[in-house]
């Protein structure tokens, strides 16, 4: 850099632009963040006249949804692809991503051209990847990280459907700093976003995630974009779940479920089966999930044991640790359930992770059922929330959730008492005002 260059010092985290080194940063309060950058010049750019249009005059034929090929793809997106959106795929290393956009690529040349940039792989690798994917098409590869000769090739290319593989290893020449860094990311993203909107071609980006599982780079990013997809599971496990952190154009409840196969990414169109393990074992309930438009059957398992430290462990996969924890304190105070003295693991099923609070009632009944060693009822359905007071309270389209559990061969369900919904046939309805009551069935059924 220059001599006498004036510098600015950047959150790594979330952008925060500072005239001089700060330990911690004033915006998203995080510790040793700060790198040093050149400020970005601002490059001036010719733009059209625009005038406002009264909203009768809008035209939305650009709006259409475009299939991807992909069903569950297309229920994360809301129903198909829009043109000129720009999403942003996020995910662990080997999770699938690319392998998933390859896949979308292949079905896409059938809908117009399709051009994939990628920075980390040569063409030779992506053509390799594509015959062992089976996907076919002529779709057009292009290695190079440089943005100003991807610029050129959309331009000639005019394609309808553009992947950047990945967003890290882009870079801008007139930015001083390395690939990667917050400014080259955020200038990347800009220049994509505005190819989006400018064009009408519909942008896929690949970005990586830190070790919390938060897409690398400012959280502005999340913004610019109209969609933001997280593809999560183990990649040592054959599932994938494919979900939706914010959708312009549909629900953010919406997942998809993918199962990694020999061929690529193999859809699930009926997942709620592979997230119960069907045993009867004491520390197991079943509750029914609502993601979006579609029910899911799903289990949770608990491990109580005896701690001989003062302060017990509460650990927990896919159910946040804080409501866990809320959970134990409500069964201590109103079930009368002395957990103080004991280490309280949770877990559930198929990697799924646990948002609604519909969810309580089944994560409280197989904690009680791990405690007093008691099994649930056979075929049987908790749906409920819980209050800091210990009342079971309703929750929305227990209609709809009761149907997928009668349709999976649940005979009955443990519900709120003043949940109003007419059940399905063969369905017995278990009504329950507290979480005390709720025990007391459970250590009923154990007598019987």
């Amino acid at each position: 850099m220059a001599k006498g260059a004036k510098t600015v010092f950047v959150c790594g985290e979330c952008g925060y632009e500072s005239s001089k080194w700060l330990g911690r940063c004033p915006s998203c309060e995080s510790w040793n963040t700060f790198v040093e950058a050149a400020p970005v010049q601002q490059i001036k750019k010719g733009i059209s006249s625009q005038r406002a249009l009264p909203l009768r005059e809008v035209q939305a034929d650009a709006a259409r949804r475009i299939p991807s090929g992909i069903g569950e793809l297309d229920r994360v997106l809301g129903g198909g692809i829009v043109g000129g959106s720009a999403v942003l795929l996020g995910g662990d290393p080997g999770i699938g991503k690319s392998t998933l956009l390859m896949q979308m690529a292949g079905s896409l040349t059938n809908q117009g051209s399709v051009l994939y940039v990628t920075g980390e792989e040569s063409a030779a690798q992506l053509k390799l990847r594509a015959q062992r994917l089976g996907a076919g098409g002529d779709m057009l590869l292009l290695a190079e990280t440089d943005i100003t000769v991807i610029e050129a090739e959309i331009e000639r290319i005019k394609p309808a459907f553009l992947i950047i593989d990945s967003i890290q290893t882009m870079y801008c020449p007139d930015i001083a700093s390395a690939p990667g860094s917050v400014s080259q990311v955020r200038e990347a993203t800009s220049f994509l976003t505005r190819v989006a909107k400018t064009t009408g071609t519909a942008v896929f980006i690949v970005g990586h995630v830190t070790k919390e599982g938060a897409i690398a780079g400012p959280r502005v990013l999340e913004h610019m974009v109209d969609t933001v997809l997280s593809f999560e599971g183990d990649r040592h496990d054959a599932f994938r779940l494919l979900r939706s952190v914010k959708n312009r154009y549909g629900s953010t409840n919406e997942i998809g479920v993918f199962e990694m196969g020999e061929h690529g990414m193999e859809e699930i169109p009926d997942p709620s089966g592979m997230f119960l393990t069907g045993t009867d074992a004491p520390g197991c309930a079943v509750t029914c999930a609502l993601e979006g438009t579609r029910p899911m059957l799903v289990e949770v398992q608990s491990l109580i044991s005896n701690t001989p430290f003062s302060n017990p462990r509460r650990m927990s996969a896919g159910l946040e640790l804080n409501r866990l924890i809320l959970l134990l304190a409500v069964l201590e105070k109103k079930a009368y359930l002395s957990l103080a003295d004991k280490d309280v693991y949770i877990n559930v099923v198929g990697g799924m992770r646990l948002e609604e609070r519909c969810c309580d009632l089944a994560v409280a009944m197989c904690i009680a059922s791990a405690l007093i060693d008691a099994p649930m009822p056979k075929n049987t359905v908790c749906l409920g929330e819980i209050s800091l007071t210990g009342e079971v309270r309703g929750a929305g389209r227990m209609e709809k959730r009761a149907a997928e559990c009668a349709r999976l061969g649940y005979e009955r369900l443990i519900i709120p008492r003043h949940a109003a919904f007419k059940a399905p046939s063969g369905i017995e309805l278990i009504r329950v005002g507290t979480l005390a009551e709720a025990v007391k069935v459970l250590t009923q059924g154990s007598k019987d």
